[in-house]
């Protein structure tokens, strides 16, 4: 399939530029979009470094842009933001519009092995081989200067992928994670229906696990995580960021965990923060 960009939606935004894309995605076999945000610098043609949001299992590539509020500051900082949708969509799988609504069927930025979603759900090889590659050479941005952060499913994805590929990112953080999903029911559910029953696979998709197996700490300028104490998310059990930190503090690797009182599972709490997780990977990207 082609991998031209069909640029969807453009808008001015804080000096720089705000577009929606569509490809014709060779990974997924079904057209995928992303978001992203370029700061003023870029559109003077300056390759800026970039961070990789993931958003979470109701979301899209527009939820960050729209409700997140990271725009401003990235324009300061020279940042550009990538979004890409959690999923594909309009596959046609039977079973597909019934598995979103218990959570199944959001793509969980793995590649799943299991019929009847292993054609198109490949999530992280359509990230890794695919966007990334194509946005470096679409777009003024260095790719070498990359961060990853997400919220929920999508802090999941970003703790995963930054583990599971050394070097790839040069920073990390991540907004109430799914840290251990082999623990909890969300995880274990798109596990068995994308996984199987094989559990050597699905440790091999778990933050807390694949932490535990650092031989040195992956992040020497630490990673930063923000837990909403009012998460009904963290109270039933799906989130266990307690896990991954005891697996931080064995592998040595510096955490920043900040547990924030009276904060839900939402973008009013990730608008809160939101500086702080740029400024901090700003800092690991070289920009201050």
């Amino acid at each position: 399939m082609s991998t031209l960009l069909d640029l969807k939606d453009v808008h001015a935004c804080f000096g720089g530029a705000q577009r929606t894309y569509e490809h014709a995605s060779r990974e997924i076999g079904l057209p995928m979009r992303f978001s992203v945000f370029l700061p003023p610098a870029a559109l003077e043609n300056h390759r800026v470094p970039a961070l990789l949001y993931l958003a979470g299992l109701t979301c899209n590539e527009e939820t960050f842009m729209i409700k997140a509020g990271a725009q401003r500051l990235a324009a300061q900082l020279g940042l550009a933001l990538i979004a890409p949708d959690t999923s594909p969509r309009g596959a046609n799988v039977e079973g597909e519009s019934a598995a979103w609504d218990f959570g199944v069927a959001a793509g969980f930025y793995l590649d799943a092995t299991q019929a009847p979603w292993e054609r198109h759900w490949r999530m992280e090889s359509y990230l890794l081989a695919e966007l990334l590659p194509l946005v470096s050479v679409s777009l003024p941005v260095d790719t070498q200067r990359l961060g990853i952060f997400g919220h929920s499913m999508g802090g999941h994805g970003a703790l995963t992928l930054a583990l599971r590929h050394p070097g790839k990112f040069k920073s990390l953080s991540a907004f109430a994670p799914i840290s251990h999903p082999t623990q909890c029911p969300w995880g274990q559910k798109a596990f068995k229906g994308y996984l199987g029953d094989d559990a050597v696979r699905w440790a091999q998709h778990d933050a807390t696990l694949l932490m535990q197996r650092q031989s040195a700490p992956p992040y020497p300028g630490g990673i930063l995580i923000d837990q909403g104490l009012a998460d009904k998310f963290l109270v039933e059990q799906q989130l266990l960021p307690e896990a991954f930190e005891a697996a931080c503090q064995q592998a040595g690797q510096a955490l920043t965990l900040r547990r924030q009182p009276g904060y839900d599972h939402g973008y009013y709490f990730i608008q809160t923060f939101i500086e702080d997780h740029l400024r901090h990977h700003a800092r690991a990207l070289g920009l201050g």
